[in-house]
């Protein structure tokens, strides 16, 4: 059950069980806000919504508070998110406030629809396959360029290839758009690229198949080319109602925008402060700029923080404060008021590599268990994947059950599937004799289920696990619906599988950052709270420095009761002491001690050093004379018509070692070096850190992480022998 409102109604929960609420019922189950954003169902609304402050409660609300009072018909309204496991838990909350016709779906489960249903007759025929994943159809495109790539950069090119086109690019618009974005996608440059994308696009077409950004694409170009279908779907659908819309991309934009036509029946829920996936191509401007296409819109902006404690809403504003000195507008700043009771202050600790961070934090968790605290309400966040093997392995070791989030989903194990099968054939002998959770007990007791967990951990515990999360989904359905059977449990089951909304299946949730989002848990881990990881090495620049600094905000308002923040000085054990806390923690003082404020430097990113002079006047080619254009150009000092004077092998090493570090990371290659950068590196030669120093493209911070292994790359070293974790010790 979720905390109390002031007018003493679970926030989450529905009003009155089991009986379809009254529109004055729904409104008086609502705080002041939420309540101006229900009461109003009609018209072009906009809602900042800060984290924890019920946004998903005051739209369902308001789309059943429109339903019940009669303003507009359940099938007529269409609520979009992003996440399948987000649009069920909409369904769930509309069914329990008398909304169940409402649909809400994702952008791409909605447009699929459609795409299949308007195909036949705009273009032919039943709708192409979709192709599941792109990463062969790259290889093959990169195959037909001659393009050596390995697994990583093909990951790079695969995720380069959406976000050309959600951003609505042609292989012929998207060179000169990439370089103004500043990308380089696994250190090829962007023409490449753009004839990688054509190549891509050709591939597609000769197997007959499009992908998942195609769905978008396709079916907004269906609307807008066929005024009819536009107009059926506008007949269909008359309110609509778009959750998370701060990380709507271009494509999406353009499909609502023809989903809504000349309409203004459109709400729009989001929170700029958790803005953290402009690489995918999403914007905040989308909300931000709401008004200004809706210039009679209603804008209320939620405040009170029903998730966490003061202690934690107080971390979380200060972090946001921060914001706002570092140059956001002051309209994307939400400014939280916490409503739970007291709880205990954030802590941060310090550990001396990561190995003992992870042990204590496994420590820490396995005692907190031991209190009484269920394991499925502790996480451990992290910001790069790479930092998940040493928690599970102390996690193992201190036999504490766990789940990394992003691996194998719910209703794909073997064991569920197994079960689901057991309880679809049972369903049709259930005759009513027996309750209902103490018959699906029953039947999952030959699935592997038993009373009581097993002692032993790891894969045993996580089946026990999953076939128990089963039986609490029975409990659940009966105690909500006492008249229900195994048909209706295993239709609910078939609903969940279809959204991918899975139960909570105990165990301590390991999640990155990106992936935690949406999600929250009484106790939060926060770990590798360092400069280098919070905020990551690659991220340079102001926007990217804010990003991280927005993610580092996601984590912390994931926590409802305790949240405890941890660094590591070292990465390996007895390493070097190099780390510092992050530059994120440093208005935190007041909160979280002394231990929090990172140590002086010369100015961030200057490395103490002063900054080269700017080279002003004509800067020329080397070789040929010829004045220099691109900054790429003027960065390598050579024009792109010369050949290069850079030995190929040394210059295919510093690909390797460049990708190798960015798997690690969990970045695109690019970040680490652009290719322009690493073209000058091979050019040039350096020989020491000072001459390395000054090629254009190695800043401080990319000094300090990366200069002695490329040095050892120039000196002829294997890229493959060079430990690529370790480069933020140097």
């Amino acid at each position: 059950m979720g905390p109390l409102c002031p007018l003493g109604l679970s926030v989450g929960s529905t009003t009155i069980s089991g009986v379809t609420p009254s529109p004055d019922e729904l409104l008086a189950a609502l705080d002041p806000e939420q309540r101006d954003v229900a009461a109003n169902p009609r018209g072009p609304m906009c809602v900042l919504a800060g984290a924890g402050t019920g946004k998903t409660r005051a739209i369902t609300h308001r789309i059943a508070f429109g339903v019940a009072s009669g303003v507009y018909q359940p099938q007529q309204v269409l609520a979009v998110t992003f996440t399948a496991r987000a649009a069920g838990e909409m369904r769930t909350r509309l069914r329990g406030l008398g909304a169940p016709g409402v649909q809400a779906r994702t952008f791409h489960a909605a447009a699929l629809r459609q795409l299949h249903y308007f195909w036949p007759r705009t273009i032919g025929g039943a709708a192409p396959e979709i192709l599941p994943h792109k990463a062969s159809v790259v290889a093959e495109a990169a195959a037909r360029l001659r393009l050596q790539l390995d697994r990583p950069a093909l990951r790079d090119l695969a995720s380069e290839v959406e976000w050309a086109k959600v951003s609505l690019l042609t292989p012929d618009s998207y060179a000169t758009a990439a370089r103004r974005a500043g990308r380089e996608p696994a250190g090829i440059d962007v023409t490449t690229v753009a004839r990688l994308l054509q190549v891509y696009e050709d591939l597609k077409v000769d197997r007959g198949v499009i992908d998942f950004e195609d769905v978008l694409l396709i079916t907004a170009g269906i609307l807008a080319e066929h005024p009819d279908v536009a107009a059926e779907v506008r007949g269909q659908y008359r309110t609509f109602v778009v959750d998370e819309y701060q990380d709507v991309n271009a494509v999406q934009q353009r499909l609502l925008a023809l989903w809504v036509g000349d309409r203004d029946d459109v709400c729009v829920v989001g929170d700029p402060a958790q803005t953290i996936y402009s690489f995918t191509g999403a914007t905040p401007e989308h909300l931000l700029g709401f008004t200004s296409r809706w210039p009679g819109a209603r804008t209320v902006t939620l405040v009170r923080n029903y998730r966490s404690t003061p202690q934690i809403v107080s971390l979380a504003n200060t972090v946001l404060k921060a914001q706002g000195r570092a140059g956001a507008s002051p309209r994307s700043l939400v400014q939280l008021q916490a409503q739970r009771d007291a709880g205990p202050r954030p802590v941060l600790e310090r550990h001396d590599d990561d190995q003992a961070e992870a042990r204590e934090v496994a420590s820490a968790i396995k005692a907190r268990i031991a209190r009484g605290v269920p394991a499925s309400e502790i996480a451990v966040l992290f910001r790069t994947n790479g930092q998940s093997a040493a928690l599970e392995s102390a996690l193992a070791e201190a036999d504490v059950p766990y789940l990394v989030r992003g691996g194998e989903r719910f209703f794909s194990r073997r064991e569920v599937r197994d079960a689901v099968v057991l309880l679809r054939g049972q369903a049709r002998a259930d005759d009513g004799s027996v309750p209902l959770g103490r018959l699906a007990r029953d039947v999952l007791s030959g699935a592997g289920w038993s009373p009581e967990p097993p002692r032993a951990g790891g894969a045993t515990r996580e089946r026990w696990e999953s076939l128990q999360a089963l039986v609490s989904l029975a409990d659940d359905l009966a105690a909500t619906n006492p008249q229900a059977r195994l048909p209706e449990l295993v239709a609910d089951l078939a609903e969940r599988a279809s959204a991918q909304h899975a139960p909570t299946v105990q165990g301590v949730t390991l999640a990155s950052l990106h992936s935690a989002k949406g999600l929250e848990w009484d106790v939060v881990h926060l770990v590798g709270c360092s400069d280098g990881l919070l905020p990551i090495s690659m991220a340079e620049g102001p926007e990217a420095i804010e990003e991280e600094r927005r993610l580092f905000y996601v984590g912390v308002t994931r926590a409802r009761r305790e949240l405890a923040l941890s660094w590591a000085a070292s990465r390996n054990v007895g390493g070097r002491a190099s780390r510092r806390p992050s530059r994120f923690l440093d208005d935190a003082v007041a909160i979280l001690g002394e231990g929090a404020r990172s140590a002086p430097r010369g100015g961030r990113g200057s490395g103490g050093r002063a900054k080269a002079a700017k080279v002003t006047g004509p800067v020329r080619c080397r070789t040929c004379g010829t004045e220099l254009e691109s900054a790429a150009e003027r960065k390598v000092g050579r024009c792109t018509g010369c050949p290069p004077s850079y030995d190929e092998a040394t210059f295919e090493s510093l690909r390797t070692w460049r990708r190798l570090v960015a798997a690690e990371a969990s970045v695109p290659a690019y970040v680490v070096f652009t290719d322009a950068t690493l073209t000058a590196i091979a050019e040039r030669r350096p020989r020491d850190l000072g001459a390395l120093a000054g090629v254009s493209g190695v800043g401080a911070r990319k000094l300090e992480l990366y200069g002695t292994p490329v040095l050892k790359i120039l000196e002829g070293a294997d890229p493959d022998e060079i430990d690529t974790a370790a480069t933020e010790s140097v």
